[in-house]
């Protein structure tokens, strides 16, 4: 039984060797797996920079514009005691006036009937007077004349009370603004409703929403008007502009420059324009870079300098500047390669 079984166990170990033969002998008739190839190796590109040499150079910042003849006597013409109902308005923009004709006209209600009673009154108390007088009565006189003086006060008050009743111009010139009223349209008092202009009475005015902070009165304007030049002056600007109480000037005055002409172009007119140079600042020999060179950040100011391979920010104190160029104070020097954006 023993033998039995020691040859039981030999017979099995047998087989289980046999088997792992096999398949070790399997294995190797399989065909070899092939080694990974590794990635290609690609070379980096080199960065595409766009550089500027730091030069010397004249840096100019000037407003080149255009500006509109603007007549220097404007009469404004507005009811200063009452306002009322429109009935006619005579004129419209650009039109010629005359001295002494009638701009508008308000409705009069009965003022024009109270004026004719009123006159009439005056009349009568002019007869009592001279009756008066012929018969010599000194206390009569004096009470006629009294009556003639108060009916004298009434008419007069109720003419001034019709007259004011309409806008009449003082003076010859060219109605520039006409506020848009018909018949019927209420008007309150101090509403202007008509400017009138002397056209021969000519300055430019520029307006800009921009800052004109650099521009100073007296500085010198090159003017040209068709095809011809001339050289006039600042005589007024936001920062000297006369104090006044009118909003629509205030706010006109914050963004408008007015240069005064020494002599008027021969063919200009009321809101045509002419070109304007005004130089505000200029410099020689400055270090100039492209706007785009420049770079803020947190409320720093520098510029990236080429060094060789490599790059490095430079802090840098700015001085004129202008739509297109930088002036360099302190950071750079001449012939360094900024990196523009």
């Amino acid at each position: 039984m023993d033998k039995l079984s020691i040859r039981s166990k030999w017979i099995i170990n047998f087989s289980v060797a046999a088997m792992l033969f096999s398949v070790l002998a399997g294995c190797s008739l399989l065909p070899k797996e092939e080694e990974a190839l590794a990635p290609p190796l690609i070379k980096p590109s080199k960065e595409n920079l766009q550089t500027y040499e730091v030069k010397k150079g004249t840096i100019i910042k000037e407003i080149k514009s255009v500006a509109n003849f603007e007549s220097t006597d404007i009469q404004y013409y507005q009811y200063k005691h009452a306002g009322g109902r429109i009935e006619k308005v005579f004129v419209t923009a650009g039109d010629h006036v005359k001295k002494g004709e009638v701009l508008v006209q308000l409705e009069v209600d009965n003022l024009d009937l109270e004026v004719q009673y009123k006159e009439l009154n005056l009349e009568k108390a002019k007869q009592a007077l001279d009756a008066a007088k012929q018969n010599q009565d000194q206390e009569t006189m004096k009470i006629a004349l009294l009556q003639m003086k108060i009916a004298q006060t009434e008419y007069s008050r109720a003419l001034d009370k019709l007259n004011s009743k309409k806008l009449v111009a003082e003076k010859d010139g060219e109605a520039i603004f006409v506020d848009s009223l018909k018949a019927g349209d209420n008007v309150d008092s101090y509403r202007v409703l008509i400017s009138v202009a002397d056209p021969s009475k000519l300055h430019l005015v520029y307006t800009a929403a921009s800052d004109m902070s650099d521009v100073k009165v007296g500085m010198p304007v090159l003017v040209t008007h068709q095809n011809k030049s001339y050289q006039e002056k600042v005589v007024q600007t936001p920062s000297s502009a006369p104090i006044t109480d009118n909003p629509q000037l205030q706010e006109l005055y914050k963004k408008s420059l007015y240069i005064n002409l020494s002599s008027v172009p021969a063919q200009a007119e009321i809101g045509q324009s002419a070109d304007i140079e005004i130089i505000t600042q200029k410099k020689e020999g400055a270090l100039i870079i492209p706007r785009s060179g420049l770079r803020s950040y947190v409320g720093r100011t520098y510029v990236q300098v080429l060094d060789g391979e490599s790059r490095k920010e430079v802090d840098v104190q700015v001085g004129i500047s202008t739509a297109t160029e930088v002036e360099i104070q302190k950071g750079l020097t001449e012939g360094q390669k900024i990196i523009l954006q």
